[in-house]
């Protein structure tokens, strides 16, 4: 800002301006200064909030640690399942007549979770069956179309050989690790010969996935991994 000079008259002296007002124009200028200057990065407005607040991170987290993306979606998800696995297995194998569990799955998004299962009868004839993870409500079973006759005789095989329930195979796993199950597969393991029932258990203070390879026959853990990812 421009201003004009004041002329005084000769021999006349001007007095120094108080040194407190000096001192307060001076804060005011660099406030003003501070004020006027930009960040570098974009508008600061974007990073905070009302009244100046930093904003909340916006990536999800679970005790202060960022999520990854598969445990961010089983924080989505899991919670919005109001059945268990084993009520979806009791359903699966009521649309089924003479039937038992093979596999069960949590599936589905936030807005529609759904418990994939698949049951086979003795002969193993394999149905695919989709539970409402809700309501519980089943759908009606369908048939695997592409199940030859040998895929038919090894289901059949395996149904034969497991002396372990999903359910208690569940179970076994469960009490290795405090968590809820979301997944329960009947399926060879890398042993040869051996069959197993593989256990997902998801902790919910850490949204933390663990693996559990339960012995079909003896109910012993065979194998066990902790998924972080």
């Amino acid at each position: 800002m421009i201003t004009k000079r004041n002329v005084h008259a000769p021999g006349h002296r001007r007095r120094p301006a108080p040194r407190g007002a000096a001192l307060v124009c001076a804060a005011a200028l660099a406030a003003a200064l501070l004020t006027g200057c930009g960040s570098d990065d974009g508008d600061d407005s974007a990073k905070t909030g009302a009244a100046g607040t930093p904003k909340a991170p916006t990536s999800a987290s679970a005790g202060g640690a960022t999520l990854t993306e598969d445990q961010a979606e089983r924080k989505e998800l899991l919670p919005r399942a109001k059945v268990g696995y084993d009520k979806a297995l009791d359903a699966a194998v009521a649309a089924v007549d003479k039937s038992e569990p093979v596999s069960v799955e949590l599936k589905g998004t936030p807005d529609k979770p759904v418990w994939e299962t698949e049951v086979a009868t003795a002969d193993g004839a394999a149905h695919t069956v989709d539970v409402d993870a809700v309501t519980g409500k089943a759908d009606r079973a369908r048939a695997e179309s592409d199940e030859d006759a040998d895929d038919k005789r090894k289901l059949a095989d395996r149904l034969g050989k497991a002396e372990v329930s999903a359910q208690q195979a569940a179970r076994t796993a469960t009490g290795k690790t405090k968590g809820t199950v979301t997944s329960v597969e009947l399926d060879d393991s890398d042993k040869a010969g051996a069959l197993v029932w593989s256990v997902d258990v998801v902790t919910t203070k850490d949204w933390n996935k663990t693996t559990y390879d339960i012995d079909a026959a003896s109910r012993k853990v065979v194998r066990e991994h902790l998924d972080r990812d």
